[in-house]
């Protein structure tokens, strides 16, 4: 499903963002965890803070102004028709973690495969409730 589709205003925008940016920080974690015993294996994340950081300046400029504008950092770039892309970076402290226990290194990226399903989850959810004032208002 190409959820890009789905834009109609600033908020939705939002909140599709969050859903793909979190869909590829699924894939990435994921990866942390099945590649775990390949050799030479470097964990990466996104950089969530980043992201995070770049969202509030949003909502901050939509709230006073009623615009939209995402600004590009070093690991974040923003695209024409919404889109964007995110440059994994290496997990140091993930990849010091698998050197020295398995097991914390595992349930390290178990809590952030949760955080991040959570966080999806809420843009999902906030994000078909929109849909439906949207029909509704139709």
């Amino acid at each position: 499903m190409n959820i890009a589709s789905l834009i109609t205003d600033n908020i939705t925008d939002l909140l599709v963002k969050i859903i793909e940016f979190t869909r590829t920080r699924h894939k990435i974690l994921a990866q942390n965890i099945t590649n775990i015993g390949s050799p030479g294996f470097i964990p990466k994340d996104l950089v969530a803070d980043e992201f995070s950081d770049l969202l509030d300046s949003a909502i901050d400029e939509h709230i006073a102004n009623r615009r939209l504008i995402l600004h590009d950092t070093e690991n974040i770039q923003f695209g024409i028709s919404g889109s964007f892309k995110v440059k994994p970076l290496v997990d140091k402290y993930a990849q010091k973690l698998l050197e020295e226990n398995r097991d914390e290194y595992i349930e390290l990226q178990k809590n952030k495969l949760l955080e991040n399903a959570l966080n999806q989850r809420v843009a999902a959810e906030l994000l078909r409730q929109r849909q439906n004032m949207t029909s509704v208002v139709n």
